[in-house]
């Protein structure tokens, strides 16, 4: 095998590559091992820009699916696209200028991205390796129910091209054990973990963001320091954090049925009457920054907008990918409302999070101890009265006495000592060297 095959790997996600982070992870860490990169995706959010910089890095995008297909019924609307998308990764595929020795998938979506890349290694002699992220029958069965015929169909398609591919890399120790007890699969578990992006900043860098915003977002901006923000104020000393400041709590979701938004809605009415009636002197006001976009972000936009909140804010931006870390690092408290199809997988967000040293509070599931330790790096909550208490307890004084909320901080630094690139040279560059 001469080197031109031996050090490209294509890199596949039937979905847009700006909101596939770990795929774009992968693309990196390859490219900066030597390899060079094909990335065949979708388009539609902008990639971050070391990806779009990178000399090794090509990114071939297919074309989108026509928009008359939404307005078919679901069976006959799934059905099109489906076969859309097979010619059109088909065609992405074979138009490849030079042959990669491995293809590397994202799983899910499934259909029809398996049988896909699996005739094409067939094809081109090539290696592929599947990294399960969930599984796709199981996202699908949260629309219909795990009992429909098409739900059964995409489990077994799923279970059977899955098992052809070379090697498999997965999201959790409790998948790797599913996939090996239930499908006979041997994967290797690549924990998430942030890269360089996600850190902690300086006071004078969450500054310079906070003016950034203030001119899209008036939440940000200051009603007293003309050349300060809501949260800090520039001295004669430098930038300064203001003393009595809103505690900024972020979540980022996809707004999809997976993410019950009324959980964190509830809990955050219960924290305003607290403070309303003011059984509660030693709370803080609150920004809650919700980032993403997704089918019900409009929806849950209007019932945010219908209700009266006097000591909370809303803030619902679509931030670039350079400013998304930023906005972590300049968080003082995030929530996780991921819920997981399978209860296999777990919540980027959540990596991101920690990785900018900001404390969670997460949606407990099956998996979830893998990553968010209850009372050590974060807290797991059940329902809206669980979180409105942990909400209370951690910004109890904020910003100068809020103990608790700075005890989980400072846990978070074991965690940022193992970066993306090192894990991912430990548990995955291996498979791409056989």
């Amino acid at each position: 095998m001469n080197d031109g095959i031996e050090k490209r790997v294509c890199v596949v996600v039937l979905g847009d590559i700006g909101r596939s982070p770990r795929m774009q992870y992968h693309s990196l860490s390859l490219a900066q091992e030597g390899f060079m990169v094909d990335i065949v995706s979708y388009g539609g959010s902008t990639p971050g820009q070391n990806l779009m910089d990178n000399p090794c890095i090509t990114i071939n995008l297919m074309s989108d699916p026509p928009k008359f297909i939404q307005s078919l019924p679901r069976i006959f609307a799934y059905a099109f696209k489906a076969i859309w998308q097979f010619f059109a990764l088909l065609f992405a595929m074979f138009s490849l200028q030079k042959k990669p020795s491995h293809v590397l998938m994202q799983n899910p979506p499934s259909i029809p991205t398996l049988a896909v890349i699996w005739s094409y290694c067939i094809l081109k002699s090539t290696k592929m390796i599947v990294d399960w992220h969930n599984y796709g029958f199981t996202i699908m069965s949260l629309t219909v129910g795990m009992k429909h015929p098409l739900v059964r169909f995409a489990k077994w398609f799923e279970v059977f091209f899955g098992r052809k591919a070379h090697s498999h890399l997965c999201v959790t120790k409790a998948m790797q054990q599913d996939l090996q007890n239930n499908w006979g699969i041997r994967a290797s578990v690549l924990y998430d973990r942030p890269p360089e992006s996600f850190r902690p900043l300086s006071i004078n860098e969450k500054h310079e963001l906070f003016n950034k915003l203030s001119v899209d977002y008036p939440c940000f901006l200051s009603k007293d320091f003309p050349n300060g923000t809501a949260f800090t104020k520039e001295t004669a000393n430098g930038i300064e954090y203001r003393k009595v400041r809103p505690a900024i709590l972020v979540s980022s979701t996809s707004w999809t049925e997976d993410e019950d938004f009324n959980i964190l809605l509830e809990s955050l009415e219960a924290y305003e009457l607290s403070l309303q009636n003011a059984t509660r002197t030693d709370l803080p006001k609150i920004v809650c920054i919700i980032t993403g976009k997704g089918p019900m972000k409009e929806h849950y936009a209007e019932i945010i907008s219908a209700k009266q909140f006097y000591h909370i804010q809303f803030c619902m931006p679509w931030l670039t990918a350079e400013d998304y870390p930023k906005l972590l690092a300049s968080a003082d408290l995030g929530v996780c409302l991921h819920t997981s199809s399978s209860g296999l997988d777990l919540p980027m967000k959540v990596v991101d999070m920690f990785g900018c040293r900001l404390p969670v509070l997460a949606y407990d599931f099956k998996c979830l101890t893998e990553l968010v330790r209850h009372g050590e790096n974060g807290m797991v909550f059940k329902e809206s009265t669980e979180l409105k208490i942990q909400l209370q307890t951690l910004l109890a004084g904020f910003p100068e006495h809020s103990k608790n909320l700075n005890r989980l901080s400072n846990n978070l630094d074991l965690f940022r000592q193992v970066p993306w690139h090192d894990n991912w040279k430990t548990n995955a560059l291996c498979v791409f060297r056989e």
